[in-house]
């Protein structure tokens, strides 16, 4: 597959619109957009806008109500089961 690297703009109605002519065979087409990412600027003037409030994590247990909100997020490479498993070790002197 032979890549082209060109300048598009896309319409209010979505459509696809090539800045520049192409000398290449008609047919089907492959198709990837890369649209430019907002500006150090406007990435900062959202970030001071207030933030949606977190869904409230619903507990059985009253004692745990607000335990949830203030625990710090999980890390990505959590395993639950090798943390039973360490703690297993631990209570067991494995």
């Amino acid at each position: 597959m032979q890549a082209y690297k060109l300048n598009a703009t896309i319409d209010e109605s979505g459509h696809l619109i090539i800045d520049e002519p192409l000398n290449i065979a008609p047919g089907k087409v492959e198709v990837i957009i890369l649209q430019p990412v907002p500006s150090l600027k406007s990435f900062t003037e959202s970030a001071t806008e207030p933030q949606p409030e977190k869904p409230k994590r619903k507990s059985k247990v009253k004692a745990f109500e607000g335990l949830f909100e203030n625990a710090p997020p999980v890390p990505p490479d959590f395993d639950p089961d090798e943390a039973r498993w360490e703690a297993l070790k631990e209570k067991h002197n494995l």
